[in-house]
């Protein structure tokens, strides 16, 4: 099989740097999509990555701009759509800066994807919060791809992470069943190892927090 064209969105996250990094070492070319591409203090890292001069390619795109995501999906093979909101302590706007951005987000680029005439398939990253927040988690244990995290229960406990990492990952499903989209969904945990961009993620200051006993 020849070198491949991918698409992965939010470039400078954890798992979208690692994505980046490996597609590179196996000879494929990378468009990432990223808030400014010439922002060097976040994107730089990634210019340092084997095979980034000669085949990756930094796009403009914003999670809650329509259409924006277009020309980073247009001819290319595949998408790995990783970029999200995080979810930030004592924050008085959660609609704005979480939820709309993870589900207003999923839907541009699933839409964005849905207009292409080359994407095989698309891999979204969500999360084992998706699926894990119920109120009878204990009696639907052990849990699998048909339990789903109940949206009241997060309003209930104000898990409005878990709330938009699900509602985010239902409206995926329904875009790619309506068109047609080979999609794949993974719904990682705790996300930790060597960091490769410039910052460390909120699970690694959690993970950090718990060993230095600050938590």
């Amino acid at each position: 099989m020849g070198k491949q064209e991918y698409c992965v969105t939010g470039g400078t996250g954890f798992i979208a740097a690692y994505l980046i990094k490996s597609l590179l070492q196996h000879g494929h070319t990378v468009r990432a999509t990223v808030r400014d591409p010439g922002d060097e203090d976040k994107v730089g890292f990634l210019w340092e990555l084997e095979g980034a001069k000669e085949r990756l390619k930094l796009v403009k795109a914003d999670l809650l701009v329509p259409e924006s995501f277009d020309d980073a999906v247009r001819g290319v093979d595949g998408v790995f759509h990783t970029a999200s909101p995080v979810l930030v302590p004592y924050d008085d706007n959660i609609q704005e800066s979480l939820i709309d951005p993870c589900i207003k987000g999923t839907l541009n680029v699933l839409r964005s994807c849905s207009k292409s005439q080359t994407v095989k398939r698309v891999v979204l990253t969500s999360s084992c919060s998706s699926i894990r927040y119920r109120f009878d988690a204990q009696a639907a244990s052990p849990l699998d791809e048909s339990n789903w995290t109940d949206l009241d229960y997060c309003k209930r406990y104000n898990l409005w992470y878990a709330f938009a990492k699900t509602s985010a990952e239902k409206e995926a499903w329904r875009i790619a069943e309506e068109h047609g989209i080979d999609l794949v969904v993974v719904n990682p945990s705790f996300v930790v190892g060597p960091l490769l961009g410039p910052k460390p993620t909120s699970t690694l200051l959690l993970v950090l927090a718990i060993i230095k006993g600050s938590l």
